[in-house]
Formats: C-alpha cells, structure tokens, sequence
C-alpha cells in the first residue's frame, strides 16, 4: 500500500471512469507481461476515496485499488509507477504465496530491486528528489550563465551559452570518473498530445544527445479526455532532468515566438507551415549544438554515456523499439525555420512565456 492525502478533486463521470479502468487494465497486463513474466491472473480495479492511501493491493477480493487522488492529480506515468508496485505486492502474495513477511519485507524489497520498481512504503514513486549541495552549487552557474546568454551582444550571448554546456559536461564527466553514486528520476515533459508533432520529437533528440538525460515517447493515458496521447519523458540525474524540462520548454515556446515573428515579417495568414517551421528551428539548434560538440571532443572532452543510467533505464523499459519518422510540409518554411535554429541561443527565460513551470536551476525550488 502506498500511503498519500486526498486531494480535493473535480470528479470524473462514470463513463470516464470506466474508460480509466479499462485503461489501467491493459496497463497491468502490459507490466504482467514485461515485468512478470505473465505468472500472475488479472485482478478487479476498482477506484476509492481513500485519506490515506494511493493504492492497495486487496488479497481477498484480489482487486488492485486506486485512489481518485492519484489518477486525477498525477501524472499517467506516475499512476503505472504507482501500480507496479501494487503489482509487486500481487506477486509476492499470489506468485511466491508468502504472507509470513510484514507487506515490505525482505522478499517483497528483492522483488521491486530486480525489476527496478519503487519499493517505497509512502509517498510518489516519481517525487522530486533535491539535488545536493555540489550539484546546486553547478546549476546555479549554469543559470547565471543562461541568465548572460540574455545579452544584446551575440557574440557574449553565444559565449556564454556554449560555457554553460561545457560546464554541464564537465560536471557530468567529473562525476562518473570520481564514481559518484548517482540517482534518477523521471519526468513527463509537456502535455500529451493526441499525435506528437515532429519538433516534440526532435527536442528530445537534442535532449538524448547533448543534455545527459534518456529519452523515450509514451503513450499515456489522458482520464479528462477519455483518450490516450503521446509525451515524452526523460530520465536522468535530477540535476540533468532538471536542467532537460528547461530546455524542452525553452525550446518548444521559442520554436512558437520564432514562427509568429517569421508570420508577421512574411504577412503570412494561416499556420499551413507552421510545424514545417518549428521542425526547421530544433533541427538548425541540433546542429549548431552538434558542431559545439565536435569542438569539446577535440578538447579531450568527450560523452560516452552513464552505464548506470542506462542500466537503470533498461531495468524502467524493458523492450524498446525505435520508430524514425519523415518530415514533412514545406521545404521553404522548414529551410527559413532551420536558420533562424542555427541562430538561436539558450537562454535563462522567453520574453513574454514562462521558460519552465518547474524551473530547479540555482535554488531548487517550484515557482
């Protein structure tokens, strides 16, 4: 059972809830079938009000419950986390048939370590975890950095942009050559959306490749509309994934302010070209941050990746396939979009949208 307070919630209908049942069935049997080798019989769901549990497993109506709470007010991927360990519970108690151990006890502990599920006994599998003293002291120069790529002088701004990367990578190399015991989380990144647009998908290549971060596109489960949607998430240290919410939301409002300003030069009327555009922005970004790269590897300073990040994110996804997509519309727009990318240069805030909702560089704290 995990443990949480109910928060006040507008309540779904019952049709909706029966669409989020169903869909926190095929969820189990997706997990059974990953996780468990299919050894376990599907169980009842059922949704409770409950002041002091996120979800329980019951062993006598063998029902997995979940709490209103939970589905209503976190994310998808955090109610599967949430279930996947409701499903370690089954499993102990169905599968392996011990009852003799308190709920948490060892057995149930090696279950959830082998198939990296969170054995927490309270609390959100997904809960941001602080980042210590070291690495708050790091992000804390990367944003005073950003905050100096805000200067008129391209040459400044495009300076300290490129020592704020350097300084991520060097404090990411540092780390695995000391073996520092680092720990991930992982994050939903945006809204989901019904079809991801192809810039969606090109942030998160930028992500993968220069932000130290895994990332993968999900299909969750949106219960306000009764439908799935796609979004991404990434995986990391909590400083990295920290740092990797910023540039997605950085990249993805700029991507839009840079397509109305090209509209309005243009006096171009509709938005036929607009994903064309966008797409062009994140590709021209991608290979400006390519070409930095090759600079830093020339300095001797070169990404390999982190064995233990990959371990980890093995462990949370099994069974990974990689599907690539074309790009499409106009060639014009994604051209004119991909130079004004080659310009652009990461910086601490958007003038007129808010860069991040849950920006942790410096302080660490939520605004």
């Amino acid at each position: 059972m995990l443990q949480s307070a109910v928060t006040e919630l507008e309540p779904l209908s019952l049709e909706l809830e029966r669409a989020l049942l169903h869909a926190a069935s095929e969820e189990w049997q997706l997990c059974n079938a990953l996780f468990f080798d299919e050894r376990m019989r599907p169980p009842t769901f059922a949704l409770i009000d409950s002041e002091s549990a996120l979800a329980r497993w019951a062993h006598r109506t063998r029902t997995i419950e979940l709490s209103r709470a939970l589905v209503l007010g976190q994310r998808w991927t955090v109610v599967v986390e949430v279930l996947k360990h409701e499903m370690a519970h089954q499993f102990v108690d169905e599968v392996l048939l011990v009852r003799d151990e308190t709920a948490h006890g060892p057995l149930f502990q090696k279950v959830c370590r082998e198939r990296g599920i969170d054995a927490r006994a309270a609390g959100l599998p997904d809960a941001r975890h602080d980042v210590g003293v070291d690495r708050s002291v790091v992000l804390g120069r990367v944003a005073k950095l950003l905050a100096l790529a805000q200067s008129p002088d391209e040459h400044e701004a495009q300076t300290a942009m490129k020592l704020a990367q350097k300084l991520m990578l060097e404090h990411n190399l540092s780390e695995l050559e000391a073996n520092v015991v680092r720990s991930y989380v992982s994050r939903e990144l945006g809204e989901p959306m019904g079809k991801l647009e192809e810039s969606v998908g090109l942030i998160g290549v930028v992500l993968r490749e220069h932000f130290f971060v895994e990332v993968i596109q999900l299909r969750v489960w949106r219960p306000r509309q009764g439908s799935r949607g796609t979004v991404l998430e990434v995986t990391g240290t909590p400083e990295n994934v920290s740092m990797a919410e910023y540039v997605y939301s950085f990249l993805h409002h700029t991507a839009e302010a840079l397509w109305s300003q090209h509209k309005r030069a243009h006096e171009i009327k509709g938005d036929r070209d607009r994903r064309a555009y966008r797409a062009g922005v994140i590709t021209g970004f991608l290979e400006k941050l390519r070409a930095e790269q090759r600079t830093n590897e020339e300095k001797g300073l070169v990404w390999v990746g982190d064995p233990a990040l990959e371990k980890h994110y093995r462990a949370r996804y099994p069974r990974i396939s990689t599907v690539r997509t074309g790009g499409a519309g106009s060639a014009e727009a994604r051209s004119q979009g991909h130079e004004a990318g080659r310009k652009l240069v990461l910086r601490k805030g958007v003038e007129g949208a808010t860069a991040s909702k849950g920006l942790a560089l410096g302080d660490g704290k939520r605004r």
